[in-house]
Parts: structure tokens; sequence; C-alpha cells
């Protein structure tokens, strides 16, 4: 009997037109800007402390790193960063927010690019940085961004966790909300990750009050 090939495509992950949609409709508020990632980019309680330990880790090089910034959003904390940098390269999934912020933040040492950075091959740099954007995923995915990771040194990760003991990296669907709701987390080091790492050291925790959660930035150094 003569066999066929399954000719299905398979079907992209979400995380793209979600990502869109959810500037497109303003589903983190607008802040009478045409592009806005959110009160965690924008909240002085929660901006001012991770643009602090940032500069101060990035400046205590006798060399400037060149940095990734995976998932850059509106750019409203990387633009505070770059000047301690070599090299900044500031990567997102949404075409029309990347072109808008080539438009408005110019650096001789900066650069943009519409990344999936899922999918993608991602630049080169020492320094990765990847603020709440794991947390909006599903596993897969992330599995596929760790893989690509360990070309960096160093990776900053901030994800926004459930304060206490947690189950984490119970998986989602990407686009749809982040983990909280599970009352979980992402933790790299843990099932089904298992991310290997030199030394973990958490530069940053900021408690967003009863039963909101937490918002912690760790460095990782990679072997």
């Amino acid at each position: 009997m003569k066999k066929y090939k399954n000719k299905t495509k398979k079907k992209p992950w979400p995380t793209k037109a979600a990502m869109e949609q959810v500037y497109a409709l303003k589903l983190w508020g607008n802040n009478n800007s045409d592009f806005y990632s959110g009160a965690g980019s924008h909240q002085p309680e929660i901006v001012n402390p991770y643009i602090t330990v940032l500069s101060s880790f990035l400046t205590s090089f006798n060399k400037p790193l060149v940095v990734c910034d995976l998932g850059c959003g509106d750019f409203n904390i990387g633009k505070e960063l770059v000047k301690h940098t070599k090299k900044y390269v500031a990567v997102d999934i949404v075409s029309e927010l990347i072109a808008y912020n080539k438009e408005k933040f110019k650096e001789e040492n900066l650069e943009f690019s519409c990344l999936d950075i899922a999918v993608d091959n991602l630049p080169s740099g020492d320094c990765a940085i990847v603020r709440q954007v794991l947390q909006h995923i599903s596993n897969v995915e992330i599995q596929h961004i760790i893989n690509k990771l360990t070309a960096f040194k160093y990776i900053i990760l901030t994800e926004h966790i459930p304060e206490g003991n947690f189950t984490p990296n119970k998986d989602i669907i990407s686009g749809q909300g982040i983990r909280l709701k599970k009352q979980s987390g992402i933790n790299l080091l843990a099932p089904p990750f298992n991310f290997k790492v030199k030394e973990e050291k958490q530069l940053l925790s900021v408690s967003l009050g009863k039963k909101k959660g937490i918002i912690v930035t760790t460095l990782y150094e990679v072997f």
C-alpha cells in the first residue's frame, strides 16, 4: 500500500499575533503613547531600582559589554542602559513596535531588530537581558529560547512570580496571561528546563503587594 506523507504544516505559535494584539488594542494601557509596554515598564517603584542594579552591573566591567535585550518592548527601560554598553541590540517580536523605536531612539551603539526569539537566531553578545518575557509564553517556546541563551556569558532574567512557595513552570498557552494565575512562575533551574549555570545571584526583588506577587531579577553566569 502506498504511503502518503502528511503535508499538514505545523501551525506557528500564537505569540507574535498575541503581542501584536496587545499593542494594537492597548491591552496593557496607553499612557497617551502609540506603544506602551504596561505599568511594569513605567511604574517608578518597579523601574527605578531595576535601572539602578542593571547600571551597577554593566558599569562593573573594565570593558563595556555587548548587550542583547530580548523583548525590549517600548524601550522605556532600555534607553537608560544603552550608555553603559559597548553595543546594545534591542529585540522585539512586534515589527511595528521596532519600527517605532527606531525612529524614537537613536544612539551610535544602539541597534533594533524584529525577531521571534524562540524561532530566529539571536544576535551575538556578552549579556542577554530577558525582562518579563518568558512568563508570557509556553514551556516549549521557553525551551527553544534556553537552548540559545547558552551562547551568552551572562543572562539577566526578570520574572513575575508568586510570593512564598509555588510550583514552578506550569505550562500555559502563549499570549494568554502569565503563570501567576496558576500560582506558578518561571524557574529556569527547575524541571522541565533544568538550565545549568555556573552561578546564580538575585539582583532585585520588588513586592507588588498582597497576592500580587513579586518581580524578581536574577543574574546567571553561564559556563
